[in-house]
């Protein structure tokens, strides 16, 4: 599937958006969307989530089936966002036992989350057996957080990139949260390091540059523990959520199957989204398709130019409702052709050609 077997995204891991509904300073699931392109070519794929808060957007949508096992370790408790992903939170249909939460509370460390981290999904490797892997690693469960209340460093975090990478299956490595700059852009460089295998090759100092002020005082690629952070994990609720999660492993009896279809080459299961896609684009071209200047093959007709909410006659644009009481608009980006219109519309020299 891959071209290269360890690919990322660091823009990506908006694991809060939903189908219709933006959330946590997500306004699309690309997990989501990689997770159903996986879908097309893999039988089973495991989404793992180690950001501070519970991936509930990814949870949601595939809490339903078995095809993919979505596995979230979070600050759960008190009120913290998104107040989603109990542990008794394990799916529901074909998806029972599927989803699984394992809810922390604050000041977890190094060692006590790499020991549950490779615990549970050890786990899911040995009774799900999935043919990817998708890994949100938002840094917001960094020490020094401005939202998150744990005290990871990034040998510790970044243990669970180096143990997934070891598990000799396509590895999709995403960002996610992330709200003291400094330590995010940390993580990024030294996971991105873990995924090529260079990251002894990093200096431990920071190079020179021109944002080097930004990493005062230490100048340090690494960040210590806080040691005024208590790690308020009780050791015999941990032991006890680990159990039941690796019993809800058992229960599985086993990696689920998939119907596949000898004259399509695809998996049954993927009608339903495949026509539910068909059936949005459907709607999509029907939506472009109203009034002058409608849309051929997605792209805006060469000679209609909105600038705000009219044309270059003074048109007003047209709109159309999407069918859960959103109203769109037609883009407003004019095409290379419509430079005529483009001064018309706004009085001034003809824009350069991109």
């Amino acid at each position: 599937m891959f071209p290269c077997p360890r690919p990322c995204f660091r823009a990506g891991g908006l694991h809060h958006a939903k189908k219709a509904e933006c959330s946590g300073f997500c306004y699309t699931n690309d997990i989501v969307l990689a997770i159903l392109e996986l879908l097309r070519y893999h039988s089973r794929v495991l989404y793992i989530d180690i950001d501070v808060h519970h991936g509930d957007g990814v949870e949601e949508a595939f809490y339903t089936t078995d095809r993919v096992m979505t596995v979230s370790f979070h600050r759960h408790g008190d009120g913290f966002f998104p107040c989603t992903g109990a542990l008794e939170d394990r799916g529901v249909g074909a998806g029972k036992n599927h989803s699984l939460n394992f809810p922390l509370a604050d000041g977890i460390d190094d060692d006590t989350y790499q020991r549950l981290f490779r615990s549970i999904i050890g786990g899911v490797m040995e009774s799900y057996k999935p043919d990817a892997i998708v890994l949100q690693c938002g840094a917001d469960s960094l020490t020094g957080d401005k939202l998150g209340p744990f005290n990871l460093t990034l040998r510790g975090h970044g243990s669970c990139v180096q143990y997934c990478k070891g598990l000799g299956v396509p590895l999709l490595l995403l960002g996610g949260g992330g709200y003291t700059v400094q330590n995010v852009a940390r993580a990024w460089t030294f996971e991105t390091a873990i995924a090529l295998g260079v990251q002894d090759e990093l200096s431990a100092d920071l190079p020179f540059n021109a944002y080097i002020h930004h990493w005062s005082p230490d100048y340090k690629l690494h960040i210590e523990p806080m040691a005024e952070r208590e790690n308020r994990n009780d050791r015999d609720n941990l032991q006890r959520i680990e159990s039941q999660l690796l019993q809800q492993l058992r229960e599985l009896g086993g990696p689920p199957s998939v119907p596949y279809d000898t004259k399509t080459g695809r998996d049954e299961a993927l009608h339903g989204w495949k026509e539910e896609v068909a059936a949005a684009q459907r709607e999509q071209a029907q939506m472009d398709g109203v009034g002058d200047g409608a849309a051929v093959g997605g792209r805006q007709r060469v000679g209609e130019f909105f600038a705000n909410n009219r044309d270059q006659d003074g048109t007003t644009m047209p709109v159309a409702s999407n069918g859960m009481g959103i109203v769109r608009a037609k883009p407003s980006v004019p095409l290379r052709n419509n430079s005529e219109a483009l001064v018309k519309a706004e009085g001034g020299a003809a824009p350069m050609e991109q």
